[in-house]
């Protein structure tokens, strides 16, 4: 009687080609995935964030009803800043943004600035991903918020840096104008928050202070204006 001929077996390094090959398609697919997404929803996306701003502009500046975008160029470094007008035409401040990492994300936020007093006139949270009930109080803490109601960013004699840097201290602590009084439970965060401004306030204020007198004239009438209800 003859032997069962042996099923012929696939050769180990043929299934390991084959694998190799099914994997890469599937991570092939899943960029270009990810790629079509992300395009898809990036303008979505920019203007949902640019909704954002408007909005958050009006909260910032006091008095302003009308905004005009405003770029400054220097050091390799492009900055878009955002000009607050009443119905007047006359500048009641500036709104900037300001980025910093927190616990778990970049915290993404939009200050306002008031030439007159040199002062942060407030601040509002763009992006956050912090623990809620902890880092989000940065937003929910109304004791918090008050730091920025004239938050000290005045520049030194020589007008090239800020005269005393914004600085943050523990809950209570706080003695001086530019100090930041600080969160029980999100120190990370308000740390964050401290030094988005810091780090944007000393490149920003001493560039924009030689400007003020140009944009200052920049009103509703030559500007490109969205209006404060809308």
């Amino acid at each position: 009687m003859s032997e069962p001929s042996a099923t012929p077996q696939q050769a180990p390094d043929s299934r390991s080609t084959a694998m190799i090959v099914t994997l890469g398609l599937i991570a092939t697919l899943s960029g270009l995935l990810i790629v079509l997404v992300y395009e898809w929803t990036k303008p979505r996306i920019e203007h949902n964030r640019q909704v954002m701003i408007e909005r958050a502009i009006f909260d910032v500046v006091p008095g302003a009803t009308q905004r005009r975008d405003y770029v400054i160029e220097e050091d390799g470094r492009r900055v878009r800043i955002y000009l607050g007008f009443d119905d007047q035409g006359e500048l009641r401040g500036i709104a900037a943004e300001g980025a910093a990492l927190g616990y778990q994300d970049v915290i993404r936020l939009l200050y306002g600035y008031n030439p007159a007093c040199e002062c942060i006139t407030g601040v509002r949270v763009l992006q956050l991903s912090e623990t809620p009930g902890l880092g989000d109080k940065i937003i929910t803490d109304q004791r918090f918020q008050q730091n920025f109601d004239a938050l000290d960013v005045s520049l030194n004699a020589t007008g090239q840096a800020l005269a005393n840097p914004i600085t943050v201290v523990r809950q209570g602590g706080k003695e001086q104008p530019w100090q930041i009084d600080g969160i029980s439970g999100a120190t990370i965060s308000v740390e964050a928050v401290g030094r988005a401004l810091r780090e944007s306030s000393e490149w920003l204020l001493p560039r924009l202070h030689p400007r003020l007198d140009e944009i200052k004239t920049l009103n509703a009438e030559d500007a490109e204006i969205a209006e404060g209800n809308e």
